[in-house]
């Protein structure tokens, strides 16, 4: 039996991870330091940079709670990545689309996660938007969480290539 080593599992793509969370963390630093609170810029004629808190999750759901829900989603948040660190561990390295999805949901959820425990919200600064109708303000991290759980998503229309083929079968 080989043995497992960190460069041999898919723990080898946590780099992606961090690229993320430092990617997030930069650009929310910036418009931290240049923007007001809710300041927009126009950059397209459906795109703005607008610098928002989100004190919720995902399209503010439970933004006006009091406080308790910073705590819950932080430990949701651990939680995942936890989860996922697990799973990437017991991937192999050639595992590339689903080690590359835990990864860059990782570094969104890393990204979100210190946001919540620095500032107690989370630092937004995308604005699409259609004529009068503005898509909710995300950010880096929510993009790397949701093109993250899309390839997981697409992965899952095709077979294992590394299986045996009792387990080929059992995945159709």
């Amino acid at each position: 039996m080989m043995k497992k080593t960190l460069c041999s599992t898919g723990l080898r793509w946590l780099w992606l991870a961090i690229a993320v969370v430092v990617l997030d963390l930069g650009t929310k630093q910036y418009f931290m330091q240049t923007f007001r609170l809710y300041e927009s810029v126009a950059v397209m004629p459906f795109f703005n940079f607008t610098y928002a808190h989100n004190y919720g999750a995902a399209f503010s759901f439970l933004a006006d709670k009091g406080g308790w829900q910073r705590w819950f989603f932080a430990l949701i948040a651990l939680a995942i990545c936890i989860v996922l660190v697990v799973m990437m561990y017991k991937n192999k390295a050639s595992t590339k689309l689903s080690n590359i999805a835990y990864a860059l949901i990782i570094g969104g959820a890393l990204g979100n996660l210190s946001d919540r425990l620095i500032h107690g919200f989370v630092i937004d600064f995308l604005d699409f938007y259609v004529g009068d109708w503005h898509w909710p303000t995300f950010n880096i991290a929510d993009v790397s969480i949701c093109l993250g759980a899309g390839l997981i998503i697409i992965e899952s229309f095709f077979p294992d290539k590394n299986a045996s083929p009792q387990e080929a079968n059992k995945q159709k």
